[in-house]
């Protein structure tokens, strides 16, 4: 068996030309087009080519592009004013503040500051909340991006048996609660799981999002299993995931690619959150 391959960059592309087309509708209608303020601190390489990538595809979709850098020096107060500066905008419909900070500032503190409806990253205590309680809200791109590839390849989720591997703030926990959201049996593993594979091997669908180069291996799939890889690692040979792709290929059912699965999916799920922000705030729906 040789698994399929989840191609996340033609997902992704479809989502951010139907991204596009409700952006058309929505200023066709009266509307003014969403705005999405990345906001950047300092000069981190990584950071400033995930900005400039959102900013361009932002662009590309009929948004506005209402970026703004701050120094790596600038002190907690300054950097919450623009924050705040933004929330009461009404041109800005999402707010996206680029992690990590600089070391000296507080992070958490600075994402408190971003009105819910604005949280285009998800990622507010106030969205996390409502994702928790399953009512309606904005939720986390990556988590999201991996909902519509496994319904862009009819991957049945309805009394599944899912596997997340990873339980941060940002994929592992929301990943969980939108698999339980369509009623797959979750459970969530973690550096202290015990004898990771076999729990792993229970899976119909495996999410592995733990940070760790090759952590999956073939052992640790079910034959058949769709393995979701959210993990990207920069090696001598170019970019790989959390999963030992080549071996794992040859178990797996269906397999996302690094690059070319999740990652795509990330930024085009931020453009359908600005979107959903800025419909809701114009009094469309949403």
């Amino acid at each position: 068996m040789t698994a399929a391959v989840i191609d996340g960059t033609a997902v992704a592309r479809q989502v951010r030309e139907e991204v596009g087309k409700g952006v058309a509708q929505l200023v066709a209608a009266g509307g003014t087009a969403p705005g999405l303020a990345t906001v950047l601190i300092g000069d981190d390489p990584a950071s400033e080519v995930y900005v400039r990538n959102k900013r361009r595809l932002c662009v590309a979709a009929g948004m506005a592009d209402l970026h703004r850098h701050l120094p790596g020096d600038v002190d907690q107060a300054s950097a919450a004013a623009l924050i705040d500066s933004l929330a009461a905008d009404p041109a800005v419909s999402g707010i996206l503040l680029q992690l990590p900070t600089p070391a000296h500032l507080d992070a958490e503190a600075l994402l408190a500051r971003i009105p819910a409806a604005k949280d285009v990253d998800g990622l507010t205590t106030a969205n996390a909340g409502l994702l928790a309680q399953g009512r309606p809200g904005l939720r986390p791109c990556t988590p999201s991006g991996v909902m519509v590839l496994l319904d862009q390849y009819d991957v049945p989720l309805q009394g599944a048996e899912a596997v997340v591997v990873g339980r941060s703030v940002l994929v592992g926990r929301p990943m969980a609660q939108l698999l339980l959201e369509r009623n797959a049996t979750v459970t969530i593993c973690h550096s202290r799981t015990r004898d990771l594979a076999e729990v792993c091997r229970r899976a119909d669908v495996l999410v592995v999002a733990a940070g760790i180069p090759g952590l999956v291996g073939a052992d640790a799939v079910k034959p058949g299993a769709t393995v979701i890889d959210v993990g990207i690692h920069r090696g001598e040979d170019g970019l790989h995931g959390d999963v030992d792709t080549a071996a794992v290929a040859a178990v797996a059912g269906r397999i996302t690619p690094v690059p070319g699965g999740v990652g795509p999916m990330t930024i085009a799920m931020l453009l359908a959150n600005t979107l959903t922000a800025a419909t809701a705030q114009q009094g469309s729906g949403g």
